[in-house]
């Protein structure tokens, strides 16, 4: 397969995890005779510093153009002035409108030679491998809005019933090609468009989905429940809020929030007939520890896996990344974040290490 594949490192970490998910593509290219065509250009906080848009023109149009778009981390404390007329993050919220990804799916696994790394029991964490599939485009985060004024401020929930139809859809396409069990996640006791959203979601799934189990939780009633019995989840589906919410506690099972890849999609197509999706990391740019070489490389790897699943179809080289982290793993190699009695490697030595496991398993 031939691609083009555009790279934002963007800001913080970014460019070091993005070094390390492009010596993957690139392992992933020679070894299964693919091409893949990466193109890097400048977005949020370091875009705003040298062309003065946090989403430059050259950017979007590269991205519009590209089969997948791979993006690391924007913003940081250098850009948290009051008086910017922009900040880095619009640059992030802009393509994902212009790109109309709609759904962001976060896989969450706990891998096996990490159970001991999380701050629960391994025996609540074992086994857990779920997805949340988090609505991105609409909610409290795009609803009218006034900033605080007169001592007074308010942020406006707002749903359509076709923006939940199409999340909903996606999520329960997910759980088809899982375990077929999928829970949607609300606050229908309280919110009118939460009980919007049980109405679609009951609708959709009855109606396309009939082979896929439907379970409702009330937020707060998930968030214990990600905590006491993680490994019973398949597919969750929620608003945008909420998933923002429980994605990063979730971050807490796996050990650490470098280990969570996501990816963004929506209805639009790449020239192989797959989603032009968005893929990054959940950890954001980590401005504490940028340019020390520690990061951990593998969110931004396993983002790089879903991004040949997902947008080339290439779901026997997405499985060999995969088990090239876990091989890694368990042979002992721990980033600063992960390490417990271990000795920590630098990002550079986890991604040879992970490169190094997948040459191995596809040459042997």
């Amino acid at each position: 397969m031939e691609a083009t594949i555009v790279l934002l490192p963007g800001d913080g970490i970014g460019p070091e995890v993005t070094q390390a998910a492009v010596a993957v593509l690139e392992t992933v290219a020679e070894m299964f005779g693919h091409t893949f065509h990466m193109q890097e250009h400048l977005i949020g906080g370091v875009a705003l510093d040298v062309r003065g848009h946090p989403l430059p023109d050259d950017t979007l149009q590269a991205c519009l153009e590209a089969d997948a778009v791979f993006l690391a981390a924007v913003g940081g404390p250098r850009w948290d002035r009051p008086d910017l007329p922009m900040r880095p993050e619009q640059g992030l919220l802009a393509l994902r409108k212009a790109m109309g990804v709609f759904a962001n799916l976060r896989p969450v696994r706990v891998f096996p030679p990490l159970v001991h790394a999380s701050p629960l029991k391994p025996d609540i964490v074992k086994g857990t491998d779920f997805v949340v599939v988090r609505e991105l485009t609409g909610g409290i985060y795009f609803g009218p809005r006034q900033e605080p004024t007169q001592g007074r401020a308010y942020d406006t929930m707002v749903y359509t019933e076709e923006e939940i139809a199409r999340v909903v859809r996606m999520a329960a396409r997910v759980a088809m090609q899982r375990g077929k069990h999928l829970v949607s996640v609300d606050k229908a006791n309280v919110l009118a468009t939460s009980r919007l959203w049980r109405q679609v979601t009951e609708r959709v799934v009855a109606q396309e989905f009939p082979q896929v189990v439907l379970e409702h939780l009330l937020v707060d009633a998930a968030a214990m429940h990600l905590l006491r019995r993680p490994s019973t989840f398949d597919v969750l589906v929620t608003a945008n809020m909420f998933g923002d919410i429980l994605t990063d506690e979730a971050a807490a099972l796996a050990g650490s929030l470098g280990m969570l890849p996501s990816a963004s999609l929506g209805e639009t197509r790449n020239r192989h007939g797959f989603p032009r999706g968005l893929y990054e990391p959940v950890h954001g740019s980590a401005p504490d520890i940028a340019g020390q070489g520690i990061a951990n490389p593998l969110a931004a790897i396993l983002s790089a896996a879903l991004l040949l699943r997902h947008s080339l179809g290439l779901e026997k080289e997405a499985r060999a990344v995969e088990r090239a982290v876990e091989q890694a793993l368990e042979a002992g190699f721990r980033t600063l974040d992960l390490a417990v009695e271990e000795e920590p490697v630098s990002t550079r030595a986890m991604t040879r290490a992970v490169v190094g496991m997948l040459r191995g398993a596809v040459g042997g």
